[in-house]
């Protein structure tokens, strides 16, 4: 179904709020389409430019994006460090934004400050893509992460799935000052007749932070919260854990009460997710059991961005079988 990406033609991807399960489920589609190279291509995004301007660091976001554009014939101008920019002599995100205009057609950025989205925007005419924006959200990842939940279990996407086929999510970490973790909680709201449950399992009493705790309390999802991850651990059918938390100008490492590895007491058919990179609480032993479904995501990042790109460029028409 075109109709929901052709919706997103000219959008900028700010926030995880902009989606709904319809639009996902055809960026999903896509994606795939993309992935098992289903499609004929007339290089979607030849004569477009896109500005990846990274001002804080990244390795995965920026090439899987960077990797998307060029693989269907786009170009990029690419910014790895900001700074070596004029943001280091003084320069304003806003007047950054009225030159980004001239250089191309979208711009994705990250940048460590929350605000930092407003102030591009400013004056920036261009769609702009969020690839993280401080504690704020990190839209495209949790995109990715669904996209790689619908691969593994096709049926949550199904108003009527099965009642064995429903997941109960634990999401350890705080989604208030981390934003990969926000942004997937965010959208995990929306699959309500596929999530049975949510817990969230940190060491803090409210672990959501303002931005989520209006959708929280209108979702019919129960939530709850534990900072006991033994305990809750072998109930859970996927378990999303990320490292780094944000305070302040700052990073914070996860605790390791809540490191995974092989003696973590896990249902056996049940997967873990991480956006990576990863520190300490996911335990490289993990990787060759059944249990790894990070690097699924990582694989599929490439081709969820290349469909959100082509939709947002208005270039569907040159993907057949769309």
């Amino acid at each position: 179904n075109r109709g929901p990406l052709n919706d997103l033609a000219g959008q900028s991807i700010l926030h995880p709020r902009q989606f709904d399960r319809e639009t996902i489920s055809a960026l999903a589609q896509l994606a795939a389409l993309l992935e098992t190279r289903n499609v004929e291509m007339d290089k979607p995004l030849d004569g477009k430019i896109a500005i990846t301007a990274f001002f804080e660091a990244s390795t995965r976001t920026r090439l899987s994006f960077e990797s998307a554009v060029l693989r269907l014939d786009g170009k990029v101008l690419s910014v790895p460090d900001g700074q070596v920019t004029g943001i280091a002599k003084g320069e304003s995100l806003a007047d950054i934004g009225e030159m980004f205009n001239t250089y191309g057609d979208v711009v994705i950025m990250r940048h460590p400050e929350t605000e930092s989205i407003e102030e591009i925007s400013r004056n920036l005419q261009r769609p702009l893509i969020n690839a993280g924006n401080g504690s704020g959200h990190h839209p495209t990842q949790a995109l990715i992460d669904w996209y790689t939940l619908l691969k593994w279990r096709p049926e949550l996407l199904d108003e009527d799935c099965p009642r064995d086929r429903k997941v109960h999510l634990g999401i350890i970490g705080t989604p208030g000052s981390m934003r990969a973790v926000k942004s997937f909680l965010r959208l995990s709201l929306m699959f309500t007749g596929a999530v049975e449950r949510i817990t969230l399992i940190s060491e803090m009493a409210d672990p959501v932070g303002l931005d989520l705790t209006e959708p929280i309390e209108e979702s019919p999802i129960p939530i709850d919260v534990t900072n006991d991850a033994r305990e809750v651990l072998p109930l859970l059918d996927v378990i999303y854990v990320n490292s780094i938390a944000f305070l302040g100008d700052s990073y914070r490492n996860l605790d390791s009460r809540y490191k995974l590895d092989l003696n973590s007491d896990l249902k056996e058919d049940a997967v873990i997710m991480h956006p990576l990179a990863r520190n300490d609480e996911l335990s490289e032993e993990l990787d060759n059991s059944p249990h790894n479904l990070y690097f699924a995501q990582a694989a599929g990042a490439v081709f969820l961005r290349q469909a959100l790109l082509v939709s947002v460029l208005n270039r569907l028409n040159r993907i057949s079988g769309v």
